[in-house]
């Protein structure tokens, strides 16, 4: 079922002067306008696009690529104030519009908002809202699991961290002695799902995973390669003095140097932790010990 507010591989049925008529199901045939077309574009061709309301209520297509859709949180800069609300810049020609009523506080030209896109009921435009706290709801049922990967929105600090928004879908916590990285309102970022608390509140991790580690692993290569093969840090060092170097946690930190270690990529001594001269294990590739190696023949 084709929905407004949504993207579509649609297919292609006729070819006219001003663009392509598509095939929309329910909706019928909506137009592709030229100018949003792909150049080869024939009938018969299947071409995606974001389907939405023109000026007139009719379903039109469009290859723009929107920076969020219906049912989704974006932070989006004002375009313009009008008398009956506020219109924000989303990737389309056409844009969205914020009614006074929809507000959180009175918009400003020029200044951006989080805020939720829906269809209106009175005559079904995708709109937006600023109040975004009624969007979410805490009490809704989630099928979220420890360490799987989701989308986040950081969208308010609090006195333990930042909240952020869960999968366009729920509220999830940032405990902020846990973040060793600026991040912003409105900022969009990956992160972990850390723990699922008994009442179903979420709390999130921005570490987790291979990916994660590898990536910390690295970091710390390269601070080595760049220091002479020696940084004055090891598992007992203070976290503050490991975030200010390596900008992550002491616990990220322990784990990275401890798989650099099993791969005899650095030694641990007393006063910090040492690149090898060479690992002195066959490398499995892909491992940091592969790459490591790769690097040094290049």
């Amino acid at each position: 079922m084709i929905k407004i507010g949504k993207n579509y591989e649609l297919q292609v049925v006729k070819a006219v002067d001003f663009g392509f008529f598509l095939d929309a199901g329910e909706f019928g045939e909506v137009l592709l306008p030229a100018r949003h077309a792909p150049a080869d574009l024939a009938v018969g061709d299947a071409v995606e696009v974001f389907v939405y309301l023109d000026s007139e209520n009719r379903p039109v297509a469009t290859t723009q690529k929107p920076r969020a859709r219906v049912g989704e949180f974006a932070y989006l800069k004002v375009a313009a104030i009008t008398e009956v609300g506020a219109f924000l810049y989303w990737g389309l020609d056409k844009d969205l519009f914020v009614p006074f009523a929809e507000q959180h506080r009175p918009m400003k030209a020029g200044h951006a908002y989080l805020v939720y896109l829906y269809i209106d009921r009175n005559d079904g435009r995708i709109v937006a809202s600023s109040k975004i706290d009624k969007f979410l709801d805490d009490d809704r049922p989630h099928r979220f699991k420890p360490r799987q990967a989701v989308d986040l929105i950081i969208a308010n600090t609090t006195d333990l961290g930042f909240k952020a928004i869960v999968n366009h879908s729920h509220w999830g916590v940032l405990y902020r002695d846990e973040v060793h990285q600026r991040l912003s309102f409105g900022q969009s970022i990956r992160g972990y799902i850390k723990h699922i608390r008994p009442d179903g509140k979420i709390d999130l991790s921005l570490q987790g995973g291979q990916e994660t580690r590898d990536k910390h692993a690295a970091i710390i290569l390269d601070y080595l390669e760049k220091q002479n093969g020696f940084a004055p840090v090891h598992d007992k060092s203070d976290p503050g003095l490991i975030s200010r170097l390596f900008g992550m946690s002491k616990v990220a930190f322990k784990k990275a140097i401890g798989g650099l270690y099993r791969q005899r990529l650095i030694t641990i001594e007393k006063d910090g932790i040492r690149l090898s001269d060479e690992p002195q294990q066959k490398p499995t590739p892909g491992t940091n010990a592969d790459i490591w190696n790769r690097n040094k023949k290049s």
